[in-house]
């Protein structure tokens, strides 16, 4: 009878930031502004890399892939959000809630490895500077991406099926602002130990094992940079790794708290926030470090800008 009701389902109701109606309107205006920051910024940092001949490396190959994940996964929540803080209705179909599921989950793990893959491509530059257009050649760079993508996507279409057909018992009702993993499992009316288990092995793989391997890297990073005698040498390298580093620290410590915990020991108001800070302040956020902080984006800004021309006379 369960899995009756559970399949003719058609919407589940995201209850959202409901239980504090004066918050909503101010919500709406802040992470409406930020939205449309984030679509810029991430925007222009693709077409920044692609257009500009000097960015045409390794790194901002990478950091093209970065935003645009960036973009994605910020645009498969927050529309949805501002669609119910706007209004009474905080409805979303099944197949919405699942589509959603799948890309938080998909996108979330290919940012995981691919900020590890960014760790690497800063630890040739560092430790093997004369190999490094060797080693990161064409061909890596894509074979590095491509496995990103396709663990992230092996991640989703293993877990998202196992959340989304967890006996509920006509439950249609969400404690979240979207169809997150957590707040679906929290639904189920059976004993959830052995998800919650797989979950945490899936995470461990996922999550902690790229982390692992970026505070590895950066070891190397570090023990090469203290060899460097040049002040300026020094400078320069920490310039480079810093942004990177900064959106490590930013992702890593918000999806660590998240997820590496059982699903129900942590309050549910403090897990809408996080989600939300994971969801758009840090897609916000990463534009603006690998601008602020790059002198090499910046010089490809003004170069668009201004015309080669007036670069050139900088």
């Amino acid at each position: 009878m369960h899995n009756t009701n559970d399949s003719s389902q058609s919407h589940f109701i995201l209850l959202g930031f409901s239980d504090r109606p004066h918050l909503e309107k101010i919500l709406f205006v802040v992470i409406l502004i930020a939205y449309l920051l984030t679509v810029v910024g991430n925007t222009i940092i693709i077409l920044v890399s692609r257009l500009d001949p000097h960015l045409h490396t390794p790194m901002y190959y990478f950091l093209t892939h970065l935003s645009f994940l960036d973009l994605s996964f910020t645009t498969s929540s927050i529309p949805q959000l501002l669609y119910n803080l706007n209004g009474h209705d905080k409805t979303i179909s099944y197949i919405g809630c699942a589509i959603q599921l799948f890309l938080f989950l998909g996108l979330g793990g290919v940012e995981c490895l691919l900020l590890a893959v960014m760790a690497y491509d800063r630890f040739v530059a560092v430790c093997k500077p004369l190999h490094y257009t060797v080693i990161m050649n064409p061909r890596l760079c894509l074979g590095l991406v491509l496995v990103a993508w396709g663990c992230g996507v092996a991640n989703s279409l293993a877990m998202s099926p196992v959340t989304l057909l967890l006996p509920r018992c006509g439950r249609h009702q969400v404690d979240h602002f979207l169809c997150e993993m957590p707040a679906l499992i929290r639904m189920a009316c059976i004993n959830t130990a052995v998800i919650e288990g797989t979950v945490f092995v899936l995470a461990v793989g996922i999550v902690l094992s790229p982390l692992i391997f970026i505070l590895v890297s950066y070891g190397y990073i570090v023990k090469a940079v203290l060899q460097i005698r040049s002040a300026s040498g020094r400078k320069k390298v920490f310039n480079t790794c810093g942004s990177h580093l900064t959106v490590v620290s930013l992702f890593y410590g918000n999806i660590i708290y998240m997820y590496m915990q059982p699903g129900n020991s942590s309050s549910q108001d403090q897990g809408k926030f996080l989600t939300l800070f994971y969801n758009i302040v840090t897609p916000l956020l990463n534009p603006l470090i690998y601008t602020l902080r790059n002198k090499e984006v910046k010089g490809a800004l003004r170069r668009l800008l201004l015309g080669n021309r007036d670069a050139r006379k900088e």
